[in-house]
């Protein structure tokens, strides 16, 4: 037996699973790690704890596979994405904890720029909204707050890079600095149109060239595995950011199909096929993988992002301490008919799109006396259904066609409270596959059509199943009535925080 290991680096966990021919999960392993909070609105990683846990977890998932690293045909990766870190290229080690993309502390840089008129540009030539979620004003930020790192960087002294970077850095013994198109195209320094670093956007953001790791596509065999013994000389041979693998691990492979992944945050990817579509409506225009070299056609997608989406679960567990595990949320809002008029806004780090306010803050609205635990858990699962519907009506009016269906993944989606609100709230059916972890399962297509142990995207295609589908059982009428009135709760949550 021959398998495909895919390492999914994510926001708050990593994992590593081992996929057979048919896609079916043979082994894996998974931990949590520390979350860092320096302050309100920061939040920050330790990369090296990161990639020992990602080391363990190896040798872990062949464990359960009852593998042998012999038996590993390739090696994929997939990586919570615009997460920035700078690390030294002699030493290896990291120059400052990597800053999170949840992180809010560029905000009042962003301002500053779309002030002086930039945003236009940087919309042009990557497709972005400028936002302190990206990666470039958070690379800005360590270069200017790192005592001498600045003068290091411009020597060629420091290496900048996302998750995946870091991990094919440590992977290939400081043989590879490298990220793949998906990762590259959400730095704000990527120009999607010429496929390239854009000089321009360096400047702007004050980005040093030298940093910057040699961008690739997102299936292709850049190297061999040298750091973790029993992964020597097996190839590395896909990356992708995690939302872009789970699309692609969703098979969403033609114009017009689309995912929602459930996960620390949500996003839900159109395919727009080979065409850089724009948006009208607050939604990213972004690349969806390149397969087989650099050479070979990207496609597209547009992109609806929510910050705080399977996070608002944790912060009951954790900040309010209404429930123990995050798997208790579900019989806990089931144990109310209703929200009881409670609207729970999860803007813990701000709203993304289609609002896009770095300022909004975490929002109850609703409460009265008769106000329960179950009333608060049903309203903050309500507002993960919510923030999806309005990333979906912001995608029909930018797409040719709208949705018919949307297939869902990630940690919340296996609730089948908030897939049934989805879908009530959609309006159209929501369909959830029976292999769930599908940002991991992309990752290994990836790597796997790289190294031929897969051949075509047919074949991929025909392994993927549904395990159940969700159909709207309210009234239109009654849908938008729900999202007229969490639309007025959305603006009372709105341009809260004060700018530094």
């Amino acid at each position: 037996m021959s398998l495909v290991l895919a390492l999914d680096q994510g926001t708050t966990s990593s994992r590593a699973l081992a996929f057979d021919a048919g896609g079916e999960i043979r082994g894996m392993a998974q931990e949590e790690f520390d979350q860092h909070y320096p302050r309100p609105g920061w939040v920050e990683h330790d990369a090296s704890e990161i990639w020992r846990m990602q080391a363990r977890l190896v040798d872990a998932a062949l464990a359960t596979a009852g593998a042998r690293g012999e038996q590993i045909a390739a090696v994929g990766i997939a990586n919570q994405r615009e997460t920035t870190l700078i690390w030294d290229r002699k030493t290896g080690e990291p120059i400052h904890h990597a800053i999170v993309w949840q992180d809010r502390r560029t905000a009042p840089t962003c301002d500053r720029i779309r002030a002086d008129g930039a945003h236009d540009l940087i919309l042009q030539r990557t497709g972005l909204i400028l936002d302190a979620y990206f990666s470039a004003t958070k690379i800005a930020w360590l270069l200017d707050h790192v005592s001498g790192a600045r003068t290091r960087a411009e020597r060629g002294e420091l290496a900048f890079g996302t998750m995946d970077s870091w991990l094919a850095w440590q992977l290939t013994d400081s043989d590879l600095h490298i990220t793949d198109v998906t990762n590259a195209c959400r730095t704000l320094l990527y120009n999607i149109h010429t496929q390239q670093w854009d000089q321009e956007l360096l400047d702007l953001f004050r980005i040093p060239r030298p940093l910057l790791p040699q961008v690739r596509s997102s299936s292709e065999i850049y190297g061999e595995i040298t750091s973790i013994p029993s992964l020597r000389g097996v190839p590395l041979a896909g990356i992708a950011g995690d939302q872009q693998a789970a699309t692609f691990g969703q098979v969403c492979f033609t114009p017009g199909m689309a995912k929602c992944t459930y996960g620390t945050g949500c996003f839900m990817l159109l395919n727009t096929g080979v065409q850089a579509r724009s948006s009208s409506h607050q939604l990213l225009t972004t690349v969806g993988w390149q397969l087989g070299g650099q050479d070979r056609d990207i496609v597209h997608a547009l992109e609806g992002s929510v910050f705080v989406g399977g996070a608002i679960v944790q912060w009951l567990r954790d900040g309010l301490g209404i429930i123990k595990s995050s798997t208790e949320v579900e019989s806990l809002a089931a144990s109310v008919g209703d929200s009881g008029g409670v609207f729970l806004v999860p803007a813990l780090a701000g709203l993304g799109a289609p609002h896009w306010d770095p300022y909004a803050r975490g929002t109850i609205l609703g409460l009265t006396a008769g106000s329960t635990a179950g009333h608060i858990a049903r309203a903050a699962l309500e507002g993960i259904a919510f923030q999806v519907a309005d990333l979906a009506q912001a995608m029909n009016a930018d797409a040719v066609t709208p949705l018919s269906q949307l297939r869902v993944d990630g940690g919340a989606a296996a609730n089948d409270l908030l897939m049934q609100f989805q879908a009530d709230l959609l309006q159209v059916p929501v369909l959830r596959p029976q292999t769930q972890e599908t940002t991991a399962l992309g990752a290994a297509y990836l790597a796997g059509l790289a190294s031929g142990y897969w051949h075509t995207l047919d074949e991929l295609s025909s392994q993927w199943q549904v395990s159940r589908i969700y159909e709207p059982g309210i009234s239109p009428t009654m849908a938008a009535a729900l999202r007229s009135r969490w639309s007025e709760a959305v603006d009372r949550s709105r341009r809260w925080a004060t700018p530094e």
